[in-house]
């Protein structure tokens, strides 16, 4: 008998590795008439998304009177539709500060730096309570919110730790990661973010998802999932 998939997991997967999101919200001008707008995103230690918006923004204001929104993540595929998709329906809460968040969130998107210092912009988080996973045709689920959700972890206090020792010990493992796992030669190699799931690197232009053979939920585990990595990269085809 095969395995029953994880599709927490799975739905979690993909919704890291593709942080482009179209973000609905309930219009207040339009009467309560959905709303939908881009909103890159990342993923926090908990599975919330989480994005950086001004407060003149349509969606913001519509947040402010409704909290209740939807963000797809999707693709930038030729045909969106047979690559999937994932919808996370919840409320957004903005976020009491931009401190403990800032550095991962601008480590995935250098280019907001400038609207980060702005005092208009804030960070709003979603808290999922349904999910809607598209993996394909003929793979369409409803999925547990609670499936979706990260095991518990201690990753988010020792990420930024293990980045820097990542970048400034093991570079040569962060390129050999990316011609093993997907065929890219890079030059220039940083490791960005860590999860339960996996890691991603800016390799040159490029961001690249790896993902973990099962979840991690503390240092000494990454360090496992690492080394694993490694000794895979060095083993004979």
């Amino acid at each position: 008998m095969s395995e029953k998939p994880d599709l927490g997991l799975e739905a979690r997967r993909f919704m890291r590795a593709h942080p482009n999101g179209v973000l609905s919200t309930l219009s207040k001008r339009l009467g309560g008439a959905p709303f939908g707008s881009i909103a890159p995103f990342i993923l926090d230690h908990v599975g919330r998304p989480v994005i950086l918006i001004s407060t003149l923004a349509e969606h913001t204001k519509n947040l402010a009177a409704d909290a209740r929104c939807s963000i797809i993540a999707h693709p930038c595929a030729q045909d969106v539709q047979a690559a999937g998709r994932v919808t996370l329906s919840g409320t957004a809460e903005r976020l009491p500060d931009k401190t403990a968040l800032g550095p991962r969130y601008l480590r995935y998107l250098p280019e907001a730096e400038g609207y980060f210092g702005m005092h208009d912009f804030h960070f709003y988080a979603i808290t999922v309570q349904a999910v809607r996973y598209i993996g394909g045709f003929g793979k369409i689920h409803w999925v547990d919110p609670v499936a979706f959700a990260p095991p518990g972890n201690s990753l988010a206090e020792a990420e930024e730790g293990i980045i820097a020792h990542m970048n400034a010990d093991h570079a040569h493992n962060l390129r050999a990661y990316c011609l093993h796992v997907h065929g890219v030669q890079a030059q220039a190699v940083e490791m960005i973010g860590i999860d339960t799931d996996g890691f991603d690197v800016r390799a040159d232009a490029r961001v690249l998802r790896f993902d973990f053979a099962q979840p991690v939920c503390d240092p000494g585990a990454v360090r496992n999932a690492l080394i694993a990595m490694a000794r895979d990269c060095r083993a004979p085809v």
